[in-house]
């Protein structure tokens, strides 16, 4: 998934975003940092533990199918996973959580790349998510 098929997501007022992605894409969210409060702490990590200390200042980690997924599940962080059409065997089918990472919530593709209703799904659900007490998002 492009970094800017999230824009959607960014749009939503009052939300800082940070980017723990680590990869060349360093100018794609350059770009999203210049119109949007992202804030990108990729080049500053050292490994999984630096990851996890990010992780666990954030009230919520919206992520694919990546490590971070599984390193924030695995802490029992509150995760929302956005996963392909075709995902992997471990997020078994047709299901919104997952029996692995009580804290995770997953969002599925209903079409092989077709990112669009996903994101629309995360954006309600981030609505919504965002209008519930703060005590609430961490049960």
């Amino acid at each position: 998934m492009r970094l800017h098929a999230l824009r959607p997501l960014f749009e939503l007022p009052s939300i800082t975003w940070f980017s723990v992605q680590k990869d060349d894409t360093e100018a794609e969210r350059k770009s999203l940092a210049d119109n949007f409060d992202v804030h990108t702490l990729g080049p500053m990590i050292e490994d999984f533990t630096d990851t996890l200390a990010i992780l666990e200042t954030l009230d919520l980690v919206i992520t694919v199918d990546s490590s971070v997924a599984h390193l924030a599940g695995a802490a029992g962080l509150p995760v929302w996973v956005l996963l392909p059409g075709y995902s992997e065997w471990r997020w078994l089918a047709d299901r919104t959580d997952s029996p692995w990472y009580p804290s995770m919530r997953l969002f599925r593709q209903r079409q092989l790349g077709q990112w669009d209703p996903v994101i629309e799904e995360v954006r309600d659900a981030l609505r919504e998510w965002l209008d519930e007490p703060v005590d609430s998002h961490w049960r």
